[in-house]
């Protein structure tokens, strides 16, 4: 009894020295975890810190070029600025929009624009891309033919093409003649003015076609022959073979144009200004939107605000309604993109 009572206190620091000893090998192991656990950290913040300056300079030029400018936008839309002054306004810019008619107007313009032309120049460059794959030799040729009017500058290319619809002195008007057809004031007619402008982005729709001729030639010829063995004639070939295979082509022409259309400008200025006979010697007079402000866009109300008034306030405001309509018009045709594609 006494021997094994003498005994205890041996075993019980036995057993806490194995205790002692099963923790430090855990603390042991849980350190080389931690150290093992903290390389591949260190190692992945190096990782992001590399790629953090290899995207600087992307980052750097969105900052600048985009998000400042969108920034100060906002920024002076709540202002009266005139280049010299800036002045607190509030809300008085945004109101001044919902009363201004000339908005209306070329709001309606520009709808115009994406409502007709943008489809117009997408078919038309389909069409023209689809008979030119189909030729046996000269493709090469035909596409430098039709590529050449994107070349010509914006200016250039519409002053000629106005020349051209001229009712008196054109050709256009003069070729029609030949067929007993009087031809119509093309730029000078509020009704014929818009479609005149479609007749413009159908001259120079050559990039596009390219591109659709690009995406043509790429659909596999496999699945034609397919198709064909199914029974299908060319439409059927045409509307299941051709166009699920180039709907990704569609989707971008169909985009980048309706953001062209909202931001149509140049044309529409130049060809009101040469079909007015407007000069810019002093003492002339221009409005823009000639004939009867059938031609007025939204990026041309905002010019004539911002450069020709110096209401720079409200002129910020018209660019956010025009960067909004981009926006949501492009929103919406994604959208659609992707519905139709999860209906296939």
């Amino acid at each position: 009894m006494g021997e094994g009572r003498g005994a205890r206190p041996g075993r019980r620091s036995e057993v806490r020295g194995q205790a002692d000893r099963r923790q430090a090998q855990a603390v042991g192991e849980l350190s080389v975890a931690s150290v093992a656990s903290a390389a591949p950290s260190r190692w992945r913040r190096g990782e992001g810190l590399r790629a953090l300056v290899w995207l600087s300079p992307w980052l750097a030029g969105v900052s600048i070029f985009f998000v400042y400018p969108l920034l100060a936008t906002v920024y002076f839309s709540f202002h009266h600025y005139d280049l010299f002054t800036l002045e607190w306004a509030g809300l008085d810019n945004y109101r001044y929009l919902l009363r201004d008619p000339r908005v209306v107007t070329s709001a309606r313009n520009t709808l115009w624009l994406v409502a007709v032309m943008v489809p117009v120049q997408t078919l038309f460059s389909l069409g023209l891309a689809q008979l030119v794959v189909r030729l046996k030799a000269g493709v090469g040729l035909f596409r430098t033919i039709f590529y050449l009017p994107s070349l010509v500058p914006v200016a250039a290319g519409t002053i000629t093409f106005v020349f051209l619809m001229n009712p008196s002195t054109g050709p256009w008007n003069q070729f029609l003649a030949l067929f007993g057809v009087t031809g119509p004031d093309w730029f000078g007619d509020p009704a014929w003015s818009k479609p005149s402008l479609t007749l413009l982005s159908v001259w120079s729709c050559g990039q596009i076609a390219v591109i659709f001729m690009a995406a043509l030639l790429d659909v596999p010829r496999h699945l034609y022959e397919a198709a064909a063995i199914d029974g299908a004639g060319p439409w059927r070939q045409f509307r299941s073979v051709t166009l699920p295979s180039i709907a990704p082509v569609l989707m971008f022409s169909a985009v980048t144009g309706v953001i062209y259309a909202v931001q149509y400008f140049a044309q529409a200025m130049i060809a009101s200004r040469v079909a007015s006979g407007a000069t810019d010697s002093p003492g002339s007079s221009f409005t823009p939107g000639y004939p009867d402000e059938s031609l007025l866009t939204l990026p041309q109300w905002l010019f004539q605000a911002g450069f020709r008034d110096y209401q720079m306030g409200y002129a910020c405001v018209l660019a956010l309604v025009l960067f909004a309509a981009s926006m949501v018009f492009t929103l919406l045709l994604l959208w659609q993109f992707r519905r139709s594609e999860g209906a296939t």
